[in-house]
């Protein structure tokens, strides 16, 4: 018998609780820079060298973090359902927790990609974490943060409308719903589908979308509950 199809849409507010920053909570300035310089194509066109430096320093803060409980828990899922995680989170905490199965929307810190080649990409080892607008690849192209920038379209997308529409339950965790694309995947869940939306202050468009079961708390507390939900209803 096939496990149900579990599928996960993660923000900010899950790794918040590792102690990540967000910027959305910093009043559009990310660790002092503001977010445009330093998370859009345009400011990575006027200025390369601030961002590689600004992603170095979020690698180097990455690193000295860990995954923490709501991450452990989703992992954990895995024993009882086909879980899929859909983040629009950068950081590797979900992979780090155990988690199998995970798309990212918005890219992904610890790797590079080519600045001429998107579908080239690298991952960075703990060892040497730092690039540059110079820093070349094991095949000779200059490489970028693999990151989508403001600005760029976010390839994952189509891939995270389809397993939003293949989902048996779908949960969405520690996101304001605001950041598009990634908040219309609500949207495309199947009629009747259970929804579990947790987050300490849920976006109020939620009450309109019939079956969500919201659970006012932060992902930590929140992992707990849908679990304890989960079981009781298998």
């Amino acid at each position: 018998m096939s496990k149900p199809k579990l599928v996960i849409s993660s923000g900010a507010g899950i790794s918040a609780e590792s102690g990540i920053s967000t910027f959305r909570d910093a009043g559009g300035l990310w660790e002092n820079y503001p977010v445009m310089e330093v998370a859009s194509a345009d400011g990575f066109r006027r200025n390369p060298k601030l961002v590689h430096e600004f992603y170095n320093a979020r690698r180097r803060d990455l690193i000295t973090k860990q995954p923490n409980a709501a991450h452990k828990a989703l992992a954990d899922l895995e024993k009882d359902y086909d879980v899929y995680v859909i983040t629009q989170n950068v950081d590797d905490l979900h992979e780090r927790a155990g988690s199998s199965k995970v798309l990212h929307l918005h890219g992904e810190m610890m790797k590079i990609r080519s600045v001429s080649d998107p579908d080239y990409i690298e991952t960075l080892d703990i060892e040497h974490l730092e690039t540059t607008p110079a820093t070349r690849g094991k095949r000779g192209d200059l490489m970028r943060p693999h990151i989508v920038f403001f600005q760029e379209p976010v390839p994952n997308i189509e891939k995270a409308m389809e397993l939003t529409a293949e989902a048996d339950i779908f949960v969405v965790i520690g996101t304001s719903l605001v950041v598009y694309p990634a908040a219309g995947l609500i949207q495309c869940v199947r009629p009747g589908t259970p929804i579990y939306y947790i987050d300490p202050h849920p976006a109020a468009s939620v009450g309109m979308i019939p079956g969500v079961t919201v659970i006012k708390d932060t992902a930590t507390a929140g992992m707990r509950k849908l679990t304890e939900i989960l079981r009781s209803n298998r």
